[in-house]
């Protein structure tokens, strides 16, 4: 009988996550092709292929979701980030490594790094919320990968939260320009990379 539960229970999880990752991935579809802000709830379930109902037992409103949304993304680019970067090469090609990883997060969902960046903002004071948890998150990886043998012995130290900051909006504010321009965010790549060397540069 405990075994018949918890199979119950395993199943009952899968399916919701099923329709949970469902919803998510019309949101991103949906911004994909018209943008969040021409995006209603009608656009999300059908391409979720489910119903409101459904929605509203997930998501309390639309923002909801491109938050949740936003917060899977902006986790898995830090997952890659992380991942890409070698922490036993020189400083400056750790530097290039994770410069190179962002900008292919960005590239793989052009759409959604432009919604994250200049959409955000119209959410309120959830917007506020969701900006401080992502710069944190994102000052968090590069202090990480910025604590390493290899960094203390030969690049800059340490690297201050208001500097990382300031690489952090610059490569967002750079990205976006790209995007809204119709321009390859690859196109970039030396300049961000050069960009961010000079401002983590030992003085």
């Amino acid at each position: 009988m405990r075994t018949v539960r918890r199979l119950q229970d395993q199943t009952a999880t899968a399916d919701d996550d099923g329709f949970r990752r469902r919803l998510l991935d019309g949101l991103a579809a949906s911004i994909r092709e018209q943008g969040y802000r021409n995006t209603t709830i009608a656009d999300i379930v059908r391409r979720a292929r489910t119903s409101r109902r459904t929605f509203y037992e997930y998501f309390s409103s639309k923002d909801a979701c491109f938050v949740a949304l936003l917060t899977a993304a902006n986790a898995e680019m830090i997952e890659r980030i992380l991942a890409a970067v070698d922490p036993a090469a020189p400083w400056k090609a750790q530097v290039r490594q994770a410069i190179e990883e962002w900008i292919d997060c960005a590239e793989a969902e052009p759409a959604i790094m432009l919604s994250w960046i200049r959409d955000v903002p119209s959410l309120g004071d959830t917007s506020r919320r969701l900006q401080r948890d992502m710069t944190e998150a994102f000052i968090t990886m590069i202090q990480t990968l910025c604590d390493t043998e290899e960094w203390h012995a030969n690049g800059p130290a340490p690297v201050s939260r208001q500097l990382t900051i300031m690489l952090l909006g610059g490569l967002r504010e750079l990205t976006a320009i790209t995007v809204e321009d119709s321009g390859r965010v690859r196109d970039v790549t030396e300049v961000a990379v050069q960009a961010s060397i000079a401002l983590l540069a030992p003085r």
